[in-house]
């Protein structure tokens, strides 16, 4: 049996718990370079509590139509960016920190505009295409120690119509 997700879009207030959207917001820019860009802070709050952030380019094929979800993932040293690069829409699947529930589970659709910084511990899906290879850049925390944790979904689940 599979059971259903429903897809709702991504804001910073529905992902609050499980870490930032990454967009401008509604924060006031701080005008740089001779008043030739804006700076806006505080996007994203990286943390790691060993090793160091990295910077990476992951590309991701779009997975096949109705998409099912067969696995999730956290991180518990470190948090984890997405920030998408081929300016189309994608997916983001997460669930809680802690033990891993099903009934927790949300997805968002974002935008080509907004990326997401998962917070430690937050269970997330690794990142869906929509429709054609995406790229992301990814801030991620890299150490000595592993840190990835996966959980098999049985059963499976069957994402909902986007939005």
């Amino acid at each position: 049996m599979i059971n259903q997700l429903n897809i709702e879009p991504l804001t910073a207030k529905e992902f609050a718990i499980f870490g930032q959207v990454i967009e401008i917001g509604d924060n006031d820019p701080i005008l740089i370079n001779d008043g030739n860009a804006k700076r806006y802070n505080t996007a994203a709050d990286l943390q790691f509590t060993d090793g160091k952030a990295v910077v990476s380019i992951f590309r991701s094929q779009p997975l096949a139509r109705p998409i099912v979800l067969r696995k999730m993932e956290c991180h518990d040293l470190g948090t984890q960016a997405f920030i998408p690069l081929n300016n189309r829409p994608w997916l983001v699947v997460v669930a809680a920190k802690g033990e891993f529930a099903p009934a927790n589970m949300r997805a968002f659709l974002a935008q080509a505009n907004q990326g997401v910084n998962f917070a430690a511990g937050t269970w997330h899906h690794f990142s869906l295409a929509l429709g054609e290879v995406s790229d992301f850049l990814v801030i991620d925390r890299q150490g000595k120690s592993a840190d990835c944790r996966e959980i098999a979904l049985d059963p499976a689940i069957q994402l909902g119509e986007l939005p």
